[in-house]
């Protein structure tokens, strides 16, 4: 009797873990790769813009990235002051938007995929993802013209988007830290801390008169 009850209670132990397992095959996990790519996509309109400051190296021209005005070329010297690009982030992903420290314009692309700078980068043209490669490379995919990139010749001259792809070696990039002048006021590392004396008060007169006398 004891044995039947075993076994009794051994089937009834199986069949509970078919169901749970059935049960858990009629909800199945959340897919979070979409919900990251969805979140990605969108403008965060509430956190602060985070901006960093750096140049891209372009692994064909072998100069950097600049923006004067409408134009955009990769023909920059390190160190040039159109080669500094403040990078400002769009989400908690790897959307930014990029701008010229020197001529405050964005880079953008049109319909024809031609790079061009814009005074204003709040469109969707202006958006670009960042995406780091094997290579240790950074390629940028343009948010609303998805599959065309930022890519340049030998000569530093844009190339048309249709034409690009991620393996290119014409769209591979390399940050790298700007070795002019700092880029802001308040990171001159030259001026020293200057205290300021304010005139005593009368308070303060007294009690060095109290103090002298005793």
């Amino acid at each position: 009797m004891y044995g039947i009850n075993q076994r009794c209670i051994c089937i009834s132990f199986q069949f509970f873990v078919l169901w749970c397992h059935a049960q858990g095959e009629n909800h199945p996990s959340p897919n979070f790769n979409q919900y990251v790519r969805t979140q990605g996509a969108v403008t965060d309109q509430l956190s602060r813009r985070q901006v960093r400051v750096y140049q891209l190296y372009s692994r064909t021209s072998g100069k950097h990235v600049q923006i004067q005005g409408k134009r955009v070329t990769a023909t920059a010297d390190d160190g040039s002051m159109y080669a500094r690009l403040f990078v400002e982030t769009d989400t908690f992903g790897s959307r930014v938007r990029i701008r010229g420290a020197e001529s405050g314009r964005y880079l953008c692309m049109n319909w024809k995929g031609k790079l061009v700078g814009k005074p204003n980068g709040q469109s969707r043209d202006c958006i670009f993802t960042e995406i780091v490669l094997e290579n240790n490379y950074t390629a940028f995919q343009n948010a609303k013209y998805e599959g065309w990139y930022v890519a340049f010749t030998r000569k530093g001259r844009p190339i048309k988007a249709s034409r690009t792809r991620e393996n290119q070696r014409e769209a591979h990039f390399i940050k790298r830290l700007h070795t002019g002048p700092p880029p802001f006021p308040n990171m001159d590392q030259s001026k020293h801390f200057e205290f300021i004396q304010f005139p005593a008060t009368r308070r303060a007169k007294r009690n060095r008169i109290s103090c002298t006398s005793s």
